[in-house]
């Protein structure tokens, strides 16, 4: 006779706020982010998601390096950058909304997500990611 075999429920798995965040989002956010979240953790895949002022926040060590933030209010979801100064390829593409710390990219739909561009700025930051925020 064959015993049955259970297996683990999804539920026992440690809760994720990061991705808690991304899955609880409406369409398109949600799609936006969800492929967001494949590019960067493939093109780093040493980086960690944490959850930091009630946002996705990509990280190399302790170094913030992107944060995802779905903005119902802008309708468009921001691909934001504290280590923008090391970006030198696709700047065209970096918008600063009055912001000193930091410069994005928005997707306002999922056909508008540019990889290539996405690409070349997280492998631009990562080579970064020792540095400060700033050049000199």
């Amino acid at each position: 006779m064959i015993k049955s075999i259970s297996c683990f429920s999804l539920s026992l798995l440690p809760p994720n706020p990061a991705e808690d965040y991304i899955f609880n989002q409406p369409e398109p956010y949600r799609s936006i982010l969800m492929h967001v979240q494949v590019i960067v953790e493939h093109t780093m895949p040493e980086a960690e998601l944490k959850y930091k002022w009630r946002i996705p926040c990509y990280y190399l060590g302790k170094r913030p390096i992107c944060y995802l933030n779905a903005s119902r209010k802008n309708q468009y979801v921001d691909v934001a950058f504290w280590h923008f100064s090391y970006i030198t390829k696709y700047t065209e593409h970096l918008v600063e909304q009055n912001r000193k710390f930091v410069k994005s990219l928005g997707y306002t739909s999922l056909e508008n997500v540019n990889d290539t561009v996405l690409i070349s700025m997280l492998k631009q930051v990562s080579a970064n990611k020792e540095c400060g925020y700033y050049k000199l």
